[in-house]
Protein backbone atom coordinates (compact mmCIF):
# COMPACT_ATOMS: atom_id res chain seq x y z
CA UNK A 1 0.00 0.00 0.00
CA UNK A 2 1.30 3.57 -0.99
CA UNK A 3 0.05 6.94 1.07
CA UNK A 4 0.72 10.34 -1.04
CA UNK A 5 2.99 12.13 0.27
CA UNK A 6 1.31 14.40 3.22
CA UNK A 7 2.24 18.40 4.20
CA UNK A 8 1.01 16.80 7.77
CA UNK A 9 4.54 16.37 10.22
CA UNK A 10 5.22 12.38 11.38
CA UNK A 11 6.30 11.67 14.22
CA UNK A 12 7.51 8.16 14.76
CA UNK A 13 7.18 7.35 18.51
CA UNK A 14 4.85 8.08 21.19
CA UNK A 15 6.90 8.57 24.17
CA UNK A 16 7.60 11.94 25.72
CA UNK A 17 9.47 13.65 22.89
CA UNK A 18 7.12 12.28 20.26
CA UNK A 19 3.82 13.51 22.58
CA UNK A 20 5.30 17.13 23.34
CA UNK A 21 6.44 17.41 19.91
CA UNK A 22 2.61 16.33 19.01
CA UNK A 23 1.53 19.05 21.28
CA UNK A 24 3.00 22.04 19.95
CA UNK A 25 1.41 21.07 16.23
CA UNK A 26 -2.09 20.63 17.71
CA UNK A 27 -1.82 23.85 19.90
CA UNK A 28 -1.00 25.43 15.93
CA UNK A 29 -4.08 23.44 14.08
CA UNK A 30 -2.43 20.58 13.21
CA UNK A 31 -3.29 17.44 12.83
CA UNK A 32 0.14 15.31 13.35
CA UNK A 33 0.44 11.88 12.05
CA UNK A 34 1.56 9.97 15.00
CA UNK A 35 3.21 6.17 14.73
CA UNK A 36 4.46 3.95 17.21
CA UNK A 37 5.32 0.81 17.69
CA UNK A 38 3.55 -0.48 20.58
CA UNK A 39 -0.22 -0.76 21.44
CA UNK A 40 -0.21 1.52 24.01
CA UNK A 41 1.63 5.43 24.38
CA UNK A 42 4.15 6.18 26.83
CA UNK A 43 7.15 4.96 25.41
CA UNK A 44 9.87 2.95 27.66
CA UNK A 45 10.38 4.85 30.93
CA UNK A 46 6.98 6.56 31.18
CA UNK A 47 5.24 3.21 30.02
CA UNK A 48 1.55 3.15 30.73
CA UNK A 49 0.68 0.08 33.38
CA UNK A 50 -1.66 -2.05 32.38
CA UNK A 51 -5.30 -1.64 33.80
CA UNK A 52 -5.08 -5.11 35.62
CA UNK A 53 -2.43 -2.87 38.06
CA UNK A 54 -4.98 0.24 38.12
CA UNK A 55 -5.93 -0.27 41.74
CA UNK A 56 -1.69 -0.92 42.79
CA UNK A 57 -1.09 2.42 40.98
CA UNK A 58 -0.35 4.14 43.95
CA UNK A 59 1.40 1.57 45.60
CA UNK A 60 3.80 0.98 43.33
CA UNK A 61 4.56 4.40 42.02
CA UNK A 62 4.14 6.21 45.71
CA UNK A 63 3.92 9.83 45.33
CA UNK A 64 4.54 10.43 41.69
CA UNK A 65 0.95 8.09 40.57
CA UNK A 66 -1.28 11.57 40.97
CA UNK A 67 1.29 13.05 38.20
CA UNK A 68 1.44 10.12 36.41
CA UNK A 69 -2.56 10.26 35.74
CA UNK A 70 -2.65 14.05 35.44
CA UNK A 71 0.42 12.95 32.73
CA UNK A 72 -1.60 10.51 30.92
CA UNK A 73 -4.77 13.03 30.78
CA UNK A 74 -2.94 15.49 29.05
CA UNK A 75 -1.74 13.10 26.65
CA UNK A 76 -4.99 11.52 26.08
CA UNK A 77 -5.97 14.94 25.14
CA UNK A 78 -3.37 15.79 22.45
CA UNK A 79 -3.71 12.27 20.92
CA UNK A 80 -7.42 12.65 20.45
CA UNK A 81 -6.42 15.46 18.04
CA UNK A 82 -3.47 13.34 16.27
CA UNK A 83 -3.98 10.86 13.52
CA UNK A 84 -2.51 8.52 16.17
CA UNK A 85 -1.66 4.97 14.92
CA UNK A 86 -0.85 2.22 17.32
CA UNK A 87 0.51 -0.86 16.38
CA UNK A 88 2.47 0.49 13.56
CA UNK A 89 6.44 -0.19 13.00
CA UNK A 90 8.97 2.02 10.92
CA UNK A 91 11.15 -0.79 9.15
CA UNK A 92 12.91 1.70 6.82
CA UNK A 93 13.54 4.84 4.97
CA UNK A 94 14.43 5.86 1.67
CA UNK A 95 14.53 9.33 0.24
CA UNK A 96 11.48 10.56 1.67
CA UNK A 97 9.57 7.62 2.44
CA UNK A 98 8.83 5.62 5.56
CA UNK A 99 8.25 2.03 5.16
CA UNK A 100 5.71 0.69 7.53
CA UNK A 101 4.02 -2.62 8.69
CA UNK A 102 1.04 -2.45 10.96
CA UNK A 103 -2.24 -5.01 10.88
CA UNK A 104 -3.12 -3.52 7.66
CA UNK A 105 -0.02 -4.78 5.96
CA UNK A 106 3.09 -2.92 4.71
CA UNK A 107 2.78 1.02 3.98
CA UNK A 108 5.06 3.39 2.61
CA UNK A 109 4.42 6.93 4.08
CA UNK A 110 5.87 10.56 1.90
CA UNK A 111 6.71 12.60 4.46
CA UNK A 112 7.58 16.64 3.94
CA UNK A 113 8.91 16.63 7.98
CA UNK A 114 9.41 14.08 9.96
CA UNK A 115 10.67 13.65 13.63
CA UNK A 116 12.22 10.81 14.83
CA UNK A 117 11.47 10.04 18.81
CA UNK A 118 12.18 6.47 18.56
CA UNK A 119 14.05 6.48 22.28
CA UNK A 120 16.75 4.27 23.53
CA UNK A 121 17.16 0.63 24.88
CA UNK A 122 19.29 -1.25 27.34
CA UNK A 123 22.79 -1.59 27.04
CA UNK A 124 23.61 -4.88 27.57
CA UNK A 125 27.18 -6.50 28.43
CA UNK A 126 27.69 -10.05 27.99
CA UNK A 127 29.33 -12.55 30.61
CA UNK A 128 28.82 -16.07 30.94
CA UNK A 129 25.28 -17.22 31.31
CA UNK A 130 23.27 -14.03 30.25
CA UNK A 131 21.21 -15.72 27.52
CA UNK A 132 19.78 -18.16 29.37
CA UNK A 133 16.01 -18.24 30.24
CA UNK A 134 15.33 -16.17 33.09
CA UNK A 135 17.68 -13.49 31.86
CA UNK A 136 16.14 -10.34 31.26
CA UNK A 137 17.33 -6.57 30.71
CA UNK A 138 15.97 -3.86 32.90
CA UNK A 139 13.57 -2.71 30.71
CA UNK A 140 12.32 -6.13 29.99
CA UNK A 141 11.67 -6.37 33.70
CA UNK A 142 9.65 -3.08 33.71
CA UNK A 143 7.65 -4.21 30.70
CA UNK A 144 6.91 -7.78 32.25
CA UNK A 145 5.66 -5.62 35.72
CA UNK A 146 3.60 -2.51 33.45
CA UNK A 147 2.63 -3.97 30.74
CA UNK A 148 1.85 -7.67 31.63
CA UNK A 149 1.22 -7.43 35.47
CA UNK A 150 3.58 -9.69 36.12
CA UNK A 151 7.40 -10.45 37.64
CA UNK A 152 9.88 -11.83 35.97
CA UNK A 153 10.44 -14.46 38.88
CA UNK A 154 9.89 -15.67 42.01
CA UNK A 155 13.45 -14.33 43.51
CA UNK A 156 14.86 -11.20 41.23
CA UNK A 157 18.65 -9.93 41.01
CA UNK A 158 18.81 -6.85 39.69
CA UNK A 159 22.40 -6.27 38.51
CA UNK A 160 24.86 -4.31 35.99
CA UNK A 161 25.54 -0.52 36.82
CA UNK A 162 22.23 1.69 36.04
CA UNK A 163 20.30 4.06 37.59
CA UNK A 164 17.51 2.18 36.95
CA UNK A 165 18.68 -1.17 39.19
CA UNK A 166 17.54 0.86 42.24
CA UNK A 167 13.85 1.77 40.61
CA UNK A 168 12.86 -1.34 38.87
CA UNK A 169 14.12 -3.26 42.19
CA UNK A 170 11.84 -1.04 44.07
CA UNK A 171 9.01 -1.01 42.17
CA UNK A 172 9.20 -5.00 42.43
CA UNK A 173 9.04 -4.76 45.96
CA UNK A 174 6.55 -2.50 46.44
CA UNK A 175 4.44 -4.74 43.55
CA UNK A 176 4.61 -7.65 46.49
CA UNK A 177 8.11 -9.06 44.34
CA UNK A 178 11.22 -10.64 46.11
CA UNK A 179 14.45 -9.02 45.50
CA UNK A 180 17.42 -10.77 45.96
CA UNK A 181 19.71 -7.96 45.75
CA UNK A 182 21.34 -5.67 43.76
CA UNK A 183 24.56 -6.28 42.51
CA UNK A 184 25.91 -2.92 40.94
CA UNK A 185 29.37 -3.24 39.47
CA UNK A 186 30.21 0.54 40.12
CA UNK A 187 32.29 1.19 43.37
CA UNK A 188 31.44 3.71 45.91
CA UNK A 189 34.18 5.87 45.29
CA UNK A 190 33.41 6.55 41.78
CA UNK A 191 29.71 7.30 42.73
CA UNK A 192 31.05 9.56 45.11
CA UNK A 193 32.88 11.64 42.17
CA UNK A 194 29.99 12.15 40.71
CA UNK A 195 27.94 13.08 43.37
CA UNK A 196 28.47 17.23 43.49
CA UNK A 197 28.35 17.23 39.69
CA UNK A 198 25.15 15.32 40.01
CA UNK A 199 23.45 17.33 42.18
CA UNK A 200 24.67 20.98 40.19
CA UNK A 201 22.47 19.41 37.38
CA UNK A 202 19.66 17.90 38.73
CA UNK A 203 19.26 17.90 42.39
CA UNK A 204 15.76 16.29 42.47
CA UNK A 205 16.37 13.70 40.25
CA UNK A 206 19.45 12.39 42.62
CA UNK A 207 17.82 12.78 45.66
CA UNK A 208 15.17 10.71 44.29
CA UNK A 209 17.77 8.11 43.62
CA UNK A 210 19.30 8.54 47.23
CA UNK A 211 15.38 8.05 48.49
CA UNK A 212 15.24 4.33 46.34
CA UNK A 213 18.46 2.86 47.93
CA UNK A 214 17.33 4.00 51.10
CA UNK A 215 13.96 2.53 50.78
CA UNK A 216 15.64 -0.75 49.50
CA UNK A 217 17.81 -0.86 52.54
CA UNK A 218 15.06 -0.38 54.84
CA UNK A 219 13.25 -3.24 53.40
CA UNK A 220 17.01 -5.28 54.33
CA UNK A 221 17.48 -5.98 50.46
CA UNK A 222 21.19 -6.66 49.89
CA UNK A 223 22.83 -3.97 47.72
CA UNK A 224 26.38 -4.40 46.32
CA UNK A 225 28.38 -1.95 44.82
CA UNK A 226 31.49 -2.54 42.98
CA UNK A 227 31.11 -6.08 42.27
CA UNK A 228 32.62 -8.01 39.37
CA UNK A 229 29.98 -10.51 37.89
CA UNK A 230 31.45 -13.44 37.39
CA UNK A 231 28.26 -15.69 35.85
CA UNK A 232 24.35 -16.42 35.79
CA UNK A 233 23.88 -19.98 36.56
CA UNK A 234 21.65 -22.73 35.37
CA UNK A 235 21.20 -25.51 33.42
CA UNK A 236 17.87 -25.19 31.29
CA UNK A 237 17.42 -21.80 33.30
CA UNK A 238 18.17 -19.47 35.98
CA UNK A 239 19.36 -20.79 39.12
CA UNK A 240 21.77 -18.28 40.57
CA UNK A 241 24.04 -15.38 40.01
CA UNK A 242 27.80 -15.36 41.06
CA UNK A 243 29.95 -12.60 41.72
CA UNK A 244 33.16 -11.36 42.88
CA UNK A 245 33.32 -8.33 45.84
CA UNK A 246 36.46 -6.24 46.67
CA UNK A 247 38.15 -9.04 48.24
CA UNK A 248 37.73 -11.12 45.35
CA UNK A 249 35.73 -13.86 46.83
CA UNK A 250 33.40 -15.20 44.49
CA UNK A 251 29.90 -15.65 46.17
CA UNK A 252 26.50 -17.54 44.81
CA UNK A 253 23.38 -15.98 44.90
CA UNK A 254 20.54 -18.26 44.21
CA UNK A 255 17.76 -16.63 42.08
CA UNK A 256 15.55 -17.67 39.56
CA UNK A 257 15.53 -14.37 37.70
CA UNK A 258 18.23 -11.80 36.61
CA UNK A 259 16.99 -7.98 35.26
CA UNK A 260 20.52 -6.87 33.96
CA UNK A 261 21.74 -3.21 31.98
CA UNK A 262 24.47 -1.27 32.04
CA UNK A 263 22.42 2.25 31.46
CA UNK A 264 21.01 3.24 27.99
CA UNK A 265 22.10 3.32 24.38
CA UNK A 266 20.15 5.45 21.86
CA UNK A 267 17.81 4.12 19.08
CA UNK A 268 19.60 5.88 16.03
CA UNK A 269 19.18 3.05 13.02
CA UNK A 270 16.33 4.43 11.48
CA UNK A 271 18.29 8.26 11.47
CA UNK A 272 20.39 6.30 9.47
CA UNK A 273 18.77 5.49 7.08
CA UNK A 274 17.61 9.01 6.61
CA UNK A 275 21.15 10.60 6.10
CA UNK A 276 22.16 11.10 9.50
CA UNK A 277 25.96 11.71 10.36
CA UNK A 278 27.19 10.43 13.76
CA UNK A 279 29.62 11.03 16.76
CA UNK A 280 31.55 9.24 19.29
CA UNK A 281 31.30 10.18 22.53
CA UNK A 282 33.84 9.57 25.04
CA UNK A 283 32.01 9.94 28.05
CA UNK A 284 29.11 7.75 27.19
CA UNK A 285 31.44 5.31 24.90
CA UNK A 286 28.58 5.78 22.69
CA UNK A 287 27.53 7.53 19.13
CA UNK A 288 25.06 9.67 18.96
CA UNK A 289 23.32 11.28 16.30
CA UNK A 290 24.91 14.71 14.79
CA UNK A 291 22.12 17.36 14.86
CA UNK A 292 21.22 20.98 15.39
CA UNK A 293 20.28 22.76 18.39
CA UNK A 294 16.64 22.15 17.27
CA UNK A 295 17.15 18.55 16.64
CA UNK A 296 17.69 18.29 12.71
CA UNK A 297 19.72 16.33 11.10
CA UNK A 298 18.64 16.57 7.41
CA UNK A 299 16.73 18.54 5.16
CA UNK A 300 13.06 17.37 6.42
CA UNK A 301 13.86 14.95 9.46
CA UNK A 302 14.67 15.49 12.79
CA UNK A 303 14.99 13.81 16.02
CA UNK A 304 14.45 14.06 19.78
CA UNK A 305 14.71 12.75 23.02
CA UNK A 306 17.20 10.17 24.19
CA UNK A 307 17.02 8.92 20.24
CA UNK A 308 19.57 11.78 19.74
CA UNK A 309 21.25 11.40 22.88
CA UNK A 310 20.90 10.16 26.85
CA UNK A 311 18.55 12.92 28.94
CA UNK A 312 15.91 11.21 30.75
CA UNK A 313 12.28 12.21 29.98
CA UNK A 314 12.31 15.48 30.66
CA UNK A 315 14.91 16.26 28.13
CA UNK A 316 13.27 14.33 25.89
CA UNK A 317 10.01 16.25 26.23
CA UNK A 318 11.72 19.39 25.59
CA UNK A 319 13.81 18.50 22.53
CA UNK A 320 10.63 17.31 21.16
CA UNK A 321 9.12 20.95 21.64
CA UNK A 322 12.03 22.14 20.41
CA UNK A 323 12.08 20.00 17.02
CA UNK A 324 8.03 20.80 16.38
CA UNK A 325 8.91 24.42 16.66
CA UNK A 326 11.67 23.99 13.96
CA UNK A 327 9.18 22.40 11.91
CA UNK A 328 6.68 25.20 11.87
CA UNK A 329 9.34 27.71 11.63
CA UNK A 330 10.96 25.92 8.12
CA UNK A 331 7.40 25.33 6.78
CA UNK A 332 6.13 29.01 7.23
CA UNK A 333 3.38 28.68 9.87
CA UNK A 334 4.44 30.38 12.73
CA UNK A 335 7.54 32.17 14.50
CA UNK A 336 9.15 30.52 17.41
CA UNK A 337 9.10 32.89 20.55
CA UNK A 338 12.44 33.42 20.99
CA UNK A 339 12.26 33.34 24.78
CA UNK A 340 10.76 29.95 25.04
CA UNK A 341 12.98 28.60 22.54
CA UNK A 342 16.40 29.57 24.60
CA UNK A 343 14.44 28.15 27.98
CA UNK A 344 13.95 24.82 25.88
CA UNK A 345 17.48 24.63 24.82
CA UNK A 346 19.14 25.71 28.44
CA UNK A 347 16.78 22.90 30.23
CA UNK A 348 17.86 20.42 27.22
CA UNK A 349 21.70 21.00 27.84
CA UNK A 350 21.35 20.95 31.80
CA UNK A 351 19.44 17.83 31.84
CA UNK A 352 21.95 15.96 29.58
CA UNK A 353 24.96 17.45 31.53
CA UNK A 354 23.12 15.59 34.59
CA UNK A 355 23.25 12.66 32.28
CA UNK A 356 26.89 12.99 31.64
CA UNK A 357 27.55 13.21 35.63
CA UNK A 358 25.74 9.99 35.99
CA UNK A 359 28.13 8.09 33.63
CA UNK A 360 30.48 8.97 36.02
CA UNK A 361 28.10 7.54 39.13
CA UNK A 362 26.99 3.58 36.62
CA UNK A 363 29.76 3.45 34.48
CA UNK A 364 30.13 0.15 32.48
CA UNK A 365 32.85 -2.08 33.15
CA UNK A 366 33.73 -2.25 29.63
CA UNK A 367 37.48 -3.32 30.51
CA UNK A 368 36.22 -7.20 31.70
CA UNK A 369 35.14 -7.96 28.59
CA UNK A 370 38.05 -8.74 26.94
CA UNK A 371 39.31 -11.21 30.30
CA UNK A 372 35.38 -13.20 29.34
CA UNK A 373 35.80 -17.23 28.49
CA UNK A 374 36.20 -18.15 24.42
CA UNK A 375 32.74 -20.20 24.87
CA UNK A 376 31.14 -17.07 26.12
CA UNK A 377 27.70 -15.78 23.66
CA UNK A 378 28.45 -12.43 22.36
CA UNK A 379 25.39 -11.96 19.97
CA UNK A 380 22.86 -14.72 20.94
CA UNK A 381 20.82 -13.95 17.85
CA UNK A 382 23.39 -16.01 16.05
CA UNK A 383 25.02 -17.49 18.37
CA UNK A 384 28.38 -16.17 18.00
CA UNK A 385 30.79 -16.38 20.96
CA UNK A 386 33.43 -14.18 21.83
CA UNK A 387 36.52 -16.62 20.95
CA UNK A 388 34.57 -16.61 17.47
CA UNK A 389 35.86 -12.96 17.36
CA UNK A 390 38.88 -13.25 18.89
CA UNK A 391 39.23 -15.90 15.95
CA UNK A 392 38.47 -13.71 13.42
CA UNK A 393 40.00 -10.49 14.29
CA UNK A 394 43.59 -12.66 15.15
CA UNK A 395 42.99 -13.48 11.49
CA UNK A 396 43.04 -10.42 9.91
CA UNK A 397 45.43 -7.96 8.43
CA UNK A 398 45.46 -4.35 8.46
CA UNK A 399 43.43 -2.28 10.63
CA UNK A 400 39.97 -4.13 11.88
CA UNK A 401 37.05 -2.01 12.81
CA UNK A 402 33.02 -3.87 13.61
CA UNK A 403 31.76 -4.41 10.50
CA UNK A 404 34.39 -6.34 9.16
CA UNK A 405 33.79 -8.54 12.18
CA UNK A 406 30.37 -8.98 11.35
CA UNK A 407 30.83 -9.53 7.93
CA UNK A 408 33.38 -12.76 9.08
CA UNK A 409 31.16 -13.98 12.22
CA UNK A 410 27.94 -12.84 11.58
CA UNK A 411 27.79 -10.84 14.65
CA UNK A 412 24.92 -8.20 14.81
CA UNK A 413 23.36 -9.86 11.41
CA UNK A 414 20.49 -11.54 13.52
CA UNK A 415 17.23 -10.15 14.35
CA UNK A 416 18.18 -7.33 16.78
CA UNK A 417 20.60 -6.06 14.00
CA UNK A 418 22.81 -5.69 17.02
CA UNK A 419 21.14 -4.10 18.95
CA UNK A 420 22.29 -6.18 21.77
CA UNK A 421 25.74 -7.49 20.28
CA UNK A 422 26.91 -4.16 19.16
CA UNK A 423 28.15 -2.22 22.10
CA UNK A 424 30.48 -5.21 23.16
CA UNK A 425 31.57 -6.06 19.83
CA UNK A 426 33.30 -2.40 19.28
CA UNK A 427 34.35 -2.99 23.09
CA UNK A 428 36.00 -6.13 22.59
CA UNK A 429 37.36 -5.30 18.46
CA UNK A 430 38.97 -2.22 20.91
CA UNK A 431 40.70 -3.96 23.46
CA UNK A 432 42.00 -6.95 20.52
CA UNK A 433 43.25 -4.74 18.44
CA UNK A 434 44.93 -1.75 20.57
CA UNK A 435 42.69 0.51 18.79
CA UNK A 436 40.34 2.79 20.35
CA UNK A 437 36.72 2.31 20.77
CA UNK A 438 35.75 5.38 18.23
CA UNK A 439 38.07 3.75 15.60
CA UNK A 440 36.69 0.19 16.31
CA UNK A 441 33.69 2.10 14.43
CA UNK A 442 29.83 1.45 15.07
CA UNK A 443 27.40 -1.25 13.12
CA UNK A 444 25.82 0.07 10.03
CA UNK A 445 22.23 -0.26 9.89
CA UNK A 446 20.13 -1.87 7.44
CA UNK A 447 16.49 -2.38 6.28
CA UNK A 448 14.55 -4.35 7.87
CA UNK A 449 15.97 -2.19 11.28
CA UNK A 450 13.60 -5.20 12.98
CA UNK A 451 11.79 -8.05 11.75
CA UNK A 452 9.25 -8.04 9.97
CA UNK A 453 5.98 -10.48 10.72
CA UNK A 454 5.90 -13.36 7.95
CA UNK A 455 2.31 -12.58 6.79
CA UNK A 456 3.30 -8.74 6.36
CA UNK A 457 3.21 -8.97 2.66
CA UNK A 458 -0.11 -10.44 2.51
CA UNK A 459 -2.93 -7.89 1.28
CA UNK A 460 -6.51 -8.94 1.59
CA UNK A 461 -6.77 -10.25 -2.25
CA UNK A 462 -3.85 -12.72 -1.00
CA UNK A 463 -5.50 -13.82 1.49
Amino acid sequence: MHEDQTDTPIIVGAGPAGLAAARVFVDHGLRPIILDESIRPGGQGTRRITPRLERYRSRIFGDAAAAMIERERRENTVLAACDYRPGTQVWGAMGDELSVVSEGGLATLRYRAAILATGAMDRILPLPGWTLPGAYTLGGSQIALKRDASFIGRTVVFAGSSPLLYLAAAQYLRAGGQVAAVLDTTPIPAKLRAFPRMATTGLGTLTEGVRLIQELRRAKVPIQMGVKLDAITGEDRVSGISYARANKQVRWLPCDAVGLGYGLQPEMQLAELMGAKFRFDPAFRQWFTMTEPDGQFAPNAWIAGDGAAIGGAAAAADSGALAAWSILEHQGLATPPKAEIARLIRRVARWRRFQRAMTMAFAPPVGKLSDLPDDTILCRCERVSIGNVREAVANQQGPVEVNRVKAITRCGMGRCQGRLCGGALGEITAALTGRSLEQAGRLRAQAPIRPLPAGAACTEDDA
